[in-house]
């Protein structure tokens, strides 16, 4: 028996699915099967798959059930003691899989450990930005607020989790990720690998900048979240709901219409839900954004946002 389980949802996913594959079977840790869970897709994927002569890597085709759905195939179908979930257009570093497996072996209470997540654009260049989180142990009340383990790529999880919590909500089209992570957080303590090791790629057509769909998402898993909450933890139900209409300010900027009127709309949303928001770096970038967009209009701010990442992945090599 293997003992990670590599998950990869994959619908239309070919033009990153190689190399994304490749990323795994290059990982330094060995013992795991990768489950590519071809979820209706009209390409080639399942032509290429079945030709790939690694042992470790299996098929499983079905009609298409969404990201969950597939998900939650990976799941039933995952051999190991470990489960590891990688979007079909991320990427892994080499030592993701053995200093997460080192972790939960060192670490038997720890339900989940994640790992930061470095942003690159649809070419897979570093934006210069890193998700880095900290928060590990009883990490529930940093979670209710916003998503630390940033990606779905980042999580590995014991196989128990899921027994005990349940597998992903079939019901939500987004953020589904963040309601799992929030169930087992509510049940098991986390652990951080403080490294970038996920790859987390952005482009346009990523569910990610489908602010409607998000926004949406975000407000179901907050209900979902505080139905059972005891009242002395109520107001946390504020902060989050402040750090959702940040985080879907951020989604109109980055979206395809570039609407900057929506952004401050939400951004406005999150002061009125908690006011203390307005002295936080993501509200002041937020609000230098902004700014920018409105005074130089979106083609020129597309420019200066390729000009901050350049300078960004100068400071990063600087800095490493």
């Amino acid at each position: 028996m293997p003992q990670v389980s590599v998950i990869i949802p994959a619908f239309n996913a070919m033009p990153y699915l190689p190399e994304t594959v490749e990323g795994v079977l290059q990982q330094t840790f060995t013992d795991f099967e990768v489950l590519i869970v071809n979820d209706g897709s009209s390409d080639h994927t399942a032509q290429w798959v079945s030709q790939l002569v690694d042992p470790r890597v299996k098929l499983i085709s079905q009609a298409n059930q969404g990201l969950s759905g597939a998900r939650n195939t990976g799941i039933t179908h995952a051999q190991g003691e470990y489960l590891a979930f990688l979007d079909a257009d991320d990427l892994w570093e080499a030592t993701k899989l053995e200093k997460q497996v080192h972790s939960l072996e060192y670490n038997p209470t720890v339900g989940l450990v994640y790992t930061w997540s470095a942003l690159v654009d649809h070419t897979g260049k570093s934006t210069g930005r890193v998700f880095a989180y900290c928060a590990e142990n009883d990490a529930w009340k940093k979670l209710i607020e916003e998503n630390i383990v940033g990606c779905g790529s980042a999580a590995m999880v014991r196989r128990c989790c899921f027994e005990t919590v349940g597998v992903f909500d079939r019901n939500l089209r987004s953020a589904e990720d963040w309601d799992m992570w929030i169930r087992i957080a509510s049940r098991y303590p986390f652990a951080v690998i403080k490294e970038p090791l996920v790859q987390y790629r952005q482009h346009s057509s990523s569910m990610s900048k489908n602010w409607q769909v998000m926004e949406q998402a975000f407000r179901i898993v907050i209900e979902k979240a505080f139905q059972s909450v005891p009242p002395e933890l109520m107001y946390l139900k504020n902060r989050s709901y402040g750090y959702i209409n940040l985080c879907s300010a951020w989604k109109a900027l980055q979206s395809s219409d570039r609407d900057y009127k929506l952004a401050i709309h939400f951004r406005a949303a999150a002061i009125t839900h908690y006011p203390q928001l307005r002295f936080s770096k993501e509200y002041i970038r937020l609000s230098l954004a902004i700014a920018v967009m409105r005074r130089l209009g979106t083609d020129n701010y597309g420019k200066l946002l390729a000009l901050v990442y350049a300078l960004r992945r100068l400071t990063f090599q600087l800095i490493h």
